[in-house]
């Protein structure tokens, strides 16, 4: 008995550093949160768009393609974000639609301004030789 009330004050001591740590931490979680969510809208636009590419393209006019329209965040200050992948669904409704690519935008102004910039036409001299199709759809995001 007596050794179990020595271990009572140890413990004691260990559960409120513990706390003490754990409080601090979850300040510091907060913190960062709420400067990430003051320099991030609520909402933002996603422009997404979405290639098949002809079948006489090879691999390095395709890959020549991608590394233009990623430039082109580099060119355009409204872009905020730049991805893109390739179809992997199971479900074959694609279309022929091989890549899909997603540009972020903070502001229709942004994205209007994005359009018929010099940058943009100039991927689109790029592009054109070696697109089979393209779909356009872009949405404002929601929680």
């Amino acid at each position: 008995m007596k050794k179990l009330l020595y271990f009572i004050p140890l413990f004691l001591a260990l559960s409120c550093t513990d706390k003490t740590e754990n409080h601090s931490k979850n300040e510091t979680t907060e913190n960062n949160q709420k400067e990430i969510m003051a320099t991030e809208p609520d909402s933002v636009l996603r422009h997404n768009v979405f290639f098949s590419f002809k079948e006489t393209s090879s691999q390095e006019d395709i890959q020549s393609v991608i590394d233009a329209f990623r430039n082109l965040q580099n060119e355009i200050e409204g872009i905020k974000a730049f991805e893109y992948g390739l179809n992997s669904s199971p479900e074959g409704l694609n279309q022929g639609l091989t890549h899909a690519f997603v540009l972020t935008f903070h502001s229709d102004e942004a994205r209007d301004a994005y359009l018929p910039h010099p940058a943009h036409a100039a991927f689109g001299t790029i592009l054109g030789p070696h697109l089979d199709k393209v779909t356009v759809v872009d949405y404002w995001t929601r929680p």
